[in-house]
């Protein structure tokens, strides 16, 4: 029923049409938001201006800082009383970021997540556990009424409460689950420890913050799950813009709901496809909120190949943030970074945390490290020879020098959210 064909494996002149057509109307949607309307004359672009996709080099950037000065609802183009939902995001400092939906809106976006769900292989036989916040934070809603929409059976469980969860995923006969990967890490943790195997488990939805593949491979040995990473943001709707097909080699972006461009994060230079830097996109059907040349912050890069799965418009998964980016003495590095060289050593367990420092005058990175249980002897010699290992495989990656210190297993934070790993204090040095 989800499986739109002809929309999702559109090319060529038809699929460019469509997208003209709807970065147009997307353009005079924005006119009514005082800010648009603005910036637009000032560049003295119009719809009228949009002949080829190209053209959307025309249009202004977007920040969340932008977003930021519009709070509450300086960036609705309908009237309040179309409005029938509200969200606002979350980690940000100052005000957040207000997103508004209309009826329209959120049937589209209940129909883009069930089209990743239907892409996976998940139907109206799956009972899906949606362990995620039902607050503003857009993933409980968005996954919830996607899967209602395909029929599943939905058990919103929300975060915490885990050794309740894992208990009604047997009840229940639970067979996939959308959370964070770090709530599926802790997940796994207290499954075996009360010996829990999840034997109705099939698929895990992942996303809201970056991972590796070492972790995907992590999850899929302890959840026993085929795992899928999903992307998106509440200023384009939520979660589910793009998402991996059965192929998992990069994330769809859905092409007709979404101009994605990459750009140089300093010089704003559009780049071309298989070049890494952040990504911008033009949601193109949003009614209450429209968005001009939004830019993420995220990195990634479009992938060009065809992927057999016939759909198109791919990215490689994220590998950070551009506004998550440290530097540390010179050295660009994201946190993504970290995890997937500590994910791939067999020592260290599923937790750390990164602190950045600043002691006399120089940048130190240090990192705490859980190691699992059958390698942690209390041997001096042994952990020292752990330590080196850690270190020289994070200096192989990062080019940098930092400072390792091994922790015990189950002695470091659990996030039932977005992991915060990093701690930069350097904001504390005089």
């Amino acid at each position: 029923m989800f499986w739109n064909k002809e929309m999702e494996t559109l090319r060529g002149k038809a699929l460019e049409d469509l997208q003209v057509k709807r970065l147009r109307w997307t353009i005079r949607q924005a006119e009514k938001v005082p800010f648009f309307k603005t910036i637009l004359k000032e560049k003295n672009v119009s719809a009228d201006d949009i002949n080829k996709i190209t053209d959307v080099s025309k249009l202004p950037f977007t920040t969340k800082k932008d977003l930021q000065g519009g709070y509450p609802f300086g960036f609705m183009a309908v009237p309040k009383k179309e409005i029938v939902r509200i969200h606002t995001t979350s980690g940000t400092t100052g005000k957040p970021t207000v997103v508004g939906y209309t009826r329209k809106d959120l049937d589209n976006w209940s129909g883009l997540i069930a089209r990743n769900m239907t892409m996976v292989g998940l139907t109206d036989e799956d009972t899906f556990q949606n362990a995620v916040n039902y607050g503003l934070f857009t993933g409980g809603l968005g996954f919830h009424y996607g899967a209602e929409k395909i029929g599943m059976t939905v058990i919103p469980s929300g975060t915490g409460n885990t050794k309740r969860q894992i208990e009604m995923i047997d009840d229940f006969g639970v067979t996939a689950v959308h959370c964070t990967p770090s709530y599926a890490m802790h997940l796994a943790e207290v499954a075996e420890a009360m010996g829990n195997t999840l034997e109705t488990f099939k698929t895990g939805l992942f996303g809201a913050e970056p991972w590796s593949e070492n972790t995907r491979k992590t999850l899929e040995q302890k959840l026993g799950v085929t795992a899928y990473d999903s992307y998106g943001m509440s200023e384009m709707y939520g979660p589910g813009a793009a998402f991996e097909c059965p192929e998992r080699n990069g994330l769809h972006f859905w092409h007709d709901c979404y101009l994605i461009e990459i750009i140089d994060p300093e010089t704003e230079e559009v780049l071309g496809p298989g070049e890494r830097g952040e990504l911008v996109v033009t949601p193109l059907v949003k009614e209450a909120m429209p968005l001009l040349r939004y830019r993420t912050g995220d990195i990634t890069c479009i992938l060009d190949d065809e992927c057999p799965c016939g759909r198109g418009a791919r990215i490689a998964r994220l590998t950070g943030r551009s506004d998550d980016m440290l530097v540390i003495r010179g050295i660009n590095v994201f946190p993504s970074q970290i995890e997937h060289v500590l994910r791939s050593l067999p020592e260290v367990g599923d937790q750390f945390m990164v602190y950045v420092d600043r002691i006399n005058h120089l940048d130190e990175m240090t990192i705490d490290v859980e190691i699992k249980k059958e390698y942690f002897s209390g041997e001096l010699k042994d952990l020292e020879t752990i330590q080196k290992k850690i270190i020289h495989a994070l200096k192989e990656t990062l080019n940098l020098r930092t400072k390792v210190n091994l922790v015990e297993h189950d002695s470091l934070p659990r996030f039932e959210g977005k992991a915060k790993r990093v701690i930069d204090r350097r904001g504390d040095s005089i």
